[in-house]
């Protein structure tokens, strides 16, 4: 057996934070801090989120969250996302870097394709 966290309370943990601290979805121009409140985008919405079903430490997410017609600052550059759970305000659940920066103009649209969040379990 490879030494780790047993994958019942890895799962648990990453219902938790999918199912209660992770349903809503913000943008970042940079790392988003250990509080989720740093570098937040000029367009502060953020977009309801869905997630599968947890399994063996793995999550992904189910649905594509989208920021139409973009109305902030023009030219920004978004790096990071952070998860939430409301609309405004809220409990931070967990944040992690796009894979590739997305740099945004007056009238653009951005679109959260997939996210996933893999936890190594002991086996």
């Amino acid at each position: 057996m490879a030494a780790g966290i047993a994958v019942g309370p890895v799962d648990a943990m990453l219902t938790t934070v999918t199912g209660t601290d992770g349903v809503y979805v913000q943008l970042h121009t940079g790392d988003p801090g250990s509080a989720g409140t740093s570098n937040v985008s000029s367009v502060t919405t953020r977009e309801s989120v869905t997630w599968g079903s947890v399994s063996g430490g793995d999550v992904s997410m189910s649905n594509e969250p989208e920021w139409s017609s973009w109305a902030g600052t023009s030219p920004e550059t978004e790096t990071y996302i952070s998860f939430w759970s409301a609309s405004s305000s809220g409990t931070f659940g967990m944040s992690m870097a796009l894979s590739a920066s997305v740099t945004l103009n007056t009238g653009d649209s951005l679109t959260l394709t997939s996210a996933s969040v893999s936890v190594s379990v002991a086996s």
